[in-house]
């Protein structure tokens, strides 16, 4: 006869629980997580950008001022990128405040924020934020249509005015010791944007480069394209 051997039960279970896998993780294991989340950052952040991805999000707006050489133009425009960056830029005070009165410049002198005037104020204003003393110097140059007399000139900051001061200034070789348009027909953008910064100084030549700086030379081929295609 044959006997009935009763059922094995399995090995017990320890009663303690198993640990959870972060304490089964030695130093070298935390050590070789941090190494591999560490090289997967870096190159992340060094991945090229793709062909769709934006590279700056805003283009600066056309100018008021109707005509007039296709390259100077496209230079005033990104001038104001870096300047004034903002989609109604001729009523613009440094810091983002606005003036009302465009009739004169509003020679409004603000504090300085940041960078290295620090604590010093500025009257820069309008689209190529400039200076009064600069907008006074080059208003008597080239603006096309001062009011009063000689020795009283009053200088409208009308949006076609600012367009009109720069555009002349800059057409001018005498103001800067070469042909600026000709040194762009001859695609040296960067030669510019140096003969230019002692007076813009956020050209990336200067004292004050911004978050637009480095964008300048993609800024300034597409409005360039806008601008010969009329």
């Amino acid at each position: 006869m044959t006997s009935i051997q009763p059922p094995i039960d399995p090995a017990p279970s320890s009663s303690k629980p198993d640990r959870p896998i972060r304490d089964r993780l030695t130093p070298q294991h935390w050590l070789a997580v941090v190494l591999v989340l560490s090289i997967s950052l870096i190159l992340w952040g060094r991945s090229p950008r793709s062909p769709e991805e934006p590279v700056w999000t805003f283009t600066p707006a056309p100018l008021v001022k109707q005509g007039g050489n296709p390259y100077i133009r496209a230079l005033m425009r990104t001038i104001s990128a870096a300047e004034s960056n903002s989609s109604r830029p001729y009523s613009l005070l440094y810091g983002g405040d606005r003036f009302e009165d465009l009739k004169r410049h509003p020679d409004q002198c603000v504090p300085i924020v940041a960078g290295p005037n620090l604590g010093d104020c500025t009257t820069a204003a309008g689209r190529y934020q400039f200076i009064t003393t600069t907008w006074l110097e080059q208003a008597a140059k080239y603006h096309p249509r001062p009011t009063g007399l000689w020795f009283r000139r009053a200088y409208s900051f009308a949006p076609e005015y600012q367009d009109e001061v720069v555009y002349r200034w800059l057409s001018d070789p005498a103001a800067w010791g070469v042909d600026l348009t000709e040194l762009l027909r001859q695609d040296r953008l960067e030669e510019v944007l140096a003969l230019l910064s002692p007076t813009w100084t956020s050209l990336g030549y200067g004292i004050e480069s911004n978050s637009m700086t480095d964008w300048l030379p993609e800024i300034y081929q597409q409005v360039l394209a806008e601008e010969l295609a009329g």
